[in-house]
């Protein structure tokens, strides 16, 4: 995990995180007792740069990230663009459009300072993510439209087949 912050701070970026599944995933198979690392679909780098905000800039960082980190599957997003993609008012930072992400247990971003040390950021804070539970932010509660989306990503994610253990929060509320 180290290599890729490493990796991800050499890119020097504005207001930069690895963050979202990279993270939660790497919590969620300590408190299950794994052993292995299960397999994450993407490494999630976000950053924010009002000055450029062309989804080509970002698609250069992600191929400067495969040079310095090769095995990884990058993928890294300008938040102060993704508001475009989201339909959304513009965020004013990474951290704040981290609280926007789906699940709470998701809007967590690690990075390293300018000292060399572990920064956690975490919006919605850490209890859902340390407790196993899965749960809309509440700009995921706001509307039919982005419960809908929520509801896919529990689906499509399937993540109590990963980790038995986490307890899932439907957008009403409703546990499974």
């Amino acid at each position: 995990m180290m290599d890729i912050i490493k990796a991800a701070m050499k890119l020097d970026l504005p207001d930069w995180w690895v963050c979202a599944g990279f993270v939660r995933s790497k919590v969620w198979d300590t408190l299950h007792g794994y052993t292995n690392r299960t397999p994450v679909p993407d490494i999630d780098v976000i950053y924010f740069d009002s000055k450029d905000i062309s989804e080509e800039k970002e698609k250069q960082f992600e191929r400067r990230l495969l040079q310095l980190y090769p095995q990884g599957p990058w993928s890294v997003k300008n938040q102060a663009r993704m508001h475009v993609v989201n339909t959304v008012p513009p965020y004013i930072n990474s951290i704040e459009a981290m609280s926007k992400f789906p699940e709470s247990a998701t809007a967590i971003g690690v990075k390293l300072n300018e000292d060399d040390n572990l920064e956690l950021a975490a919006p919605c804070g850490i209890q859902d993510l340390v407790n196993l539970e899965v749960k809309p932010t509440a700009t995921f509660q706001t509307s039919s439209d982005r419960s809908t989306i929520y509801e896919k990503r529990l689906k499509e994610k399937n993540w109590q087949g990963i980790w038995p253990k986490i307890t899932v929060f439907h957008a009403g509320g409703v546990r499974s």
